[in-house]
Parts: C-alpha cells; structure tokens; sequence
C-alpha cells in the first residue's frame, strides 16, 4: 500500500508520518531528505530549486519499495494535483491500493509558531520561513481523510490514519 501525505510545511506531516512509520512497519519516504541530498550532491545557483527532480527520484523509490511488497509512506507537501496524480500512478503500475492523507494545522497562530520554532531533522535543510508557507499555494484535494493537527495529538492521528488501511 502507498499511503500518500500532503500539506503545508509545519503541519506536522512528518512528524506523524514518521509515528505511522514506526506503528506500522513501513518504509518511509521523505521529499525533504531527497531533495537536500541533490543540493548537496550538486550545488545550485544562489535562488534555484532542485525542481522536479525530488519528486522524480521519491516515485521511483516508492515504486520500487511497492514491487518489494512493503507499505511506503510518501512525505511531501503535494501541493498540486500533478504530484498528487502521479503518486496515484505510481500505485497503479505497481498494483498497489493508496490513501491520501492532507494533513493540516487549523489554527494560524498554532501554525505559525510550530513553523518559526522546529529545528530541522534534514542535514542542511533550511525550513521554511511563516512568510513563505502564507505564501506557498495549495490546491483543492479530495483526500481520502483530512488530519488536523490542532485538533489531534500524534497518537490520535496516526490511529486514524490506520483506520483506513
């Protein structure tokens, strides 16, 4: 099984993917983790993106971890519905079942202060600032659950999430 996350950065995504992770023996994959391995492995110029590439390797490892028979937890903020479909494809040519989870954080003031106070758990991983998370788009998602971190602890939503494996 691929069970997809999504949401703002700060939400607390990985921090229950992660939870999930441990609750359930899967493997875990990180967008974060990759794409700051590609900035280490090969510098970019001062203002651009790795692109598309993070997303790009984490389907192939999800894929090849499906193949494998294990259940993969894709972090990522999957903010547009081209990532999202492609992580459903992926599921798909490798006959796997997926959910999708969004995870977010209902209350702004809560938001905010996770935002400007967690470290980072990615070596050389600059967060986010609250500026450009505001700024950040998200587009309309179906998921199949929304977790809101405000309103649940870890332990609650990650029970919720496996409520639907």
């Amino acid at each position: 099984m691929l069970i997809i996350l999504g949401g703002l950065p700060g939400s607390g995504k990985s921090t229950i993917a992660q939870a999930l992770a441990t609750r359930i023996g899967a493997c875990y994959l990180r967008v974060d983790t990759i794409e700051q391995a590609i900035r280490a492995a090969a510098p970019l110029a001062e203002g651009h993106d790795v692109g598309p590439a993070g997303y790009v390797a984490l389907y192939q490892l999800a894929a090849d971890n499906l193949r494998l028979g294990h259940t993969v937890i894709a972090d990522s903020v999957n903010a547009i519905e081209i990532t999202r479909s492609a992580f459903r494809t992926v599921a798909k040519e490798t006959n796997s079942r997926f959910i999708e989870v969004e995870v977010l954080c209902s209350d702004a003031a809560t938001h905010r202060h996770r935002a400007e106070t967690r470290g980072s758990t990615v070596a050389g991983l600059i967060p986010p600032t609250w500026a450009q998370i505001e700024q950040r788009g998200f587009e309309q998602w179906n998921p199949d659950v929304r977790i809101d971190t405000f309103r649940l602890s870890v332990e609650d939503s990650v029970t919720e999430i496996v409520k639907l494996l």
